[in-house]
């Protein structure tokens, strides 16, 4: 019987695990090495104690930069065989980590058998699963519902989870004050915001923080602390709501660690290039130097079809300024961080139409109006209100609802 709960626990008793070990002979490094950065948090070692297929990996300071692949089904998308393909794919590739999104109806089948297969470490958003999980619209979820969830998904052998914990009143409070042209775009972060404006009460899972640092000590889950407040599209990027939840992270890391729970924290999805270097500094800084798991950043928002492009310059210069994990174009976004007169403004009606979910307006404003509807088209929402991959749960439809006084409902459309 191991000596230990977790590998911080491990790593703050001076014991080098085998998993320390794997990660310093993958990273060249001594495991004294990696012991010292997993006591301290500056690296994570996601391994739950149920995923046996696992081969672990070091995520963080000194070490190789990790990439995440994102999958799942939603209502648009039901369909797990090809799902399996990109995880076959994305192992093939060496992909790090895998992150099953799945929306819709019951998920846990496909995330055991993924389990069971995939060497690579797996992450969910509890969040996602918890309506269909509960068979409850979101008005009717408790906060005891939601932990029940969290506890199923580490039961199951998930490895690290996305846990929106630091949009709580005040980060609310900074969002509704600085207006933004996007409001929320994070899928987890819109939901509950919706459930806290719905029902007055804070947000569940920092309400009941330590319960749910609790459910991930016993199986040595790490928490991924979602941004829910992150940036939408440039014009958004580092206002009050995005920092204001920094801060909150920064505090919950701390109590994570005093729990030796593992932690990472998730970082800005679209920001202009000049802006990137100084959010990757101020995330380390605000956030102790915890390992930093960033979506992009897109550097222009009128590139669809082409996210990878957008993406891929903005991972490479956060990559480059201090991130540590990767989610995985053009001479507008360097027009965009020189401060070039007007070059924001196609941006900016981007933005317009995307708040609007007016698709073809956005196809108006994109670099390549056929591209971005070929894709669009390819899986044709039941919604045109809505896109394939979010469907009924599209972070803008939920938010737009709440700020028009409107009860956000889903089961009767599951």
């Amino acid at each position: 019987m191991r000596q230990y709960q977790t590998q911080m626990e491990a790593a703050k008793k001076g014991i080098i695990t085998p998993e320390m070990e794997l990660v310093a002979e993958k990273e060249y490094l001594e495991a004294e090495k990696i012991r010292s950065l997993v006591a301290e948090g500056t690296v994570a070692i996601p391994c739950n104690v149920n995923h046996t297929a696992i081969s672990a990996e070091g995520i963080g300071t000194g070490l190789r930069t990790k990439i995440n692949v994102n999958l799942g089904i939603s209502g648009d998308c039901k369909d797990y065989s090809l799902e399996m393909q990109k995880v076959d794919l994305a192992l093939k590739f060496g992909a790090e980590s895998i992150m099953d999104l799945s929306n819709y109806g019951k998920t846990n089948t496909f995330r055991k058998e993924l389990i069971a297969k995939s060497p690579a470490m797996i992450g969910t958003v509890p969040m996602y699963d918890a309506i269909g999980y509960l068979e409850k619209d979101l008005l009717d979820i408790t906060a005891e519902d939601f932990l029940r969830v969290v506890r199923a998904h580490a039961e199951e052998g998930v490895d690290f989870m996305t846990i929106h914990a630091g949009i709580n009143r005040r980060a609310v409070e900074a969002f509704m004050r600085d207006k933004r042209r996007m409001n929320i775009v994070s899928r987890g972060g819109s939901l509950l915001f919706a459930w806290m404006q719905m029902t007055g009460n804070e947000n569940p899972f920092y309400e009941y923080y330590d319960e749910v640092l609790d459910i991930l000590r016993e199986f040595d889950v790490t928490i991924s602390l979602g941004d829910a407040l992150r940036p939408g599209c440039i014009d958004d990027s580092t206002d009050a709501g995005q920092i204001a939840e920094l801060i909150e992270l920064g505090a919950l890391t701390k109590r994570a660690w005093d729990k030796d729970v593992q932690v990472m924290v998730e970082g800005p999805g679209h920001m202009a290039m000049n802006e990137i270097e100084a959010n990757m500094k101020l995330q380390k800084r605000l956030c102790h130097n915890a390992p930093f798991y960033v979506l992009g950043p897109l550097v222009t928002d009128i590139a669809p079809g082409y996210d990878h492009i957008t993406s891929a310059i903005g991972g490479a210069i956060a990559a480059a300024s201090g991130a540590d994990f990767l989610c995985y174009v053009t001479p507008h976004a360097a027009d965009i961080a020189k401060g070039v007169p007007h070059a924001r403004e196609r941006d900016n009606a981007m933005a317009e139409a995307r708040h609007k979910v007016d698709w073809d307006t956005m196809f108006e404003y994109a670099i390549d109006a056929d591209k971005a509807k070929e894709y669009f088209e390819s899986t044709p929402p039941s919604d045109r209100h809505t896109c394939s991959m979010c469907g009924k749960m599209c972070a803008v439809r939920t938010t737009n609802m709440i700020l028009e006084g409107k009860k956000v409902e889903f089961c009767s459309e599951l």
